[in-house]
């Protein structure tokens, strides 16, 4: 099971000569996807220019299942997410809206830095809370399994 964040479609500037999505939007549609989290536990965009507090990835790892073509839509979803006090790890996976295919997978470390000082820093208690609300929530949607990164939390 997942938890729908958005759809995406790709766009013919995206693609290669192969013929099919590049994997730098592959990314890119990830990374806008997992803002929608950012901005629910109030670590994303606001927070990084008001608070000077927001997210940093340092390790990914992706798999490319099956291509996607212009004009192809997606549906981004979440797949698994924990976090420590100062980390975050979470999958990610990009599901071809009419056709039902896995596409691609996503699973990413993120520390929490404060940007005025370029520093890693521990989540404050409202943060924490909401994404420990989030993950209490949804946890039985959750899937850990083929996870790679989930060593990388310190509890």
């Amino acid at each position: 099971m997942s938890i729908y964040l958005k759809t995406g479609k790709v766009l013919p500037e995206w693609t290669d000569y192969n013929g099919h999505m590049n994997l730098a939007f592959y990314i890119h549609l990830f990374d806008s996807s997992w803002e929608v989290l950012l901005e629910k536990f109030n670590i994303g965009e606001h927070s990084a220019k008001n608070e000077k507090r927001t997210t940093f990835a340092v390790e990914s790892h992706t798999t490319y299942d099956m291509e996607v073509k212009v004009n192809d839509e997606v549906d981004m979803n979440l797949l698994f997410l924990d976090f420590d006090k100062k980390r975050l790890v979470y999958k990610l996976e990009m599901i071809h809206k009419k056709e039902k295919y896995l596409a691609s997978t996503t699973e990413v470390c993120s520390l929490y830095v404060d940007l005025s000082t370029r520093r890693v820093t521990e989540f404050e208690d409202s943060k924490r809370d909401l994404i420990q609300s989030f993950i209490d929530e949804n946890k039985d949607k959750f899937n850990s399994e083929n996870l790679h990164l989930i060593n990388k939390l310190k509890k």
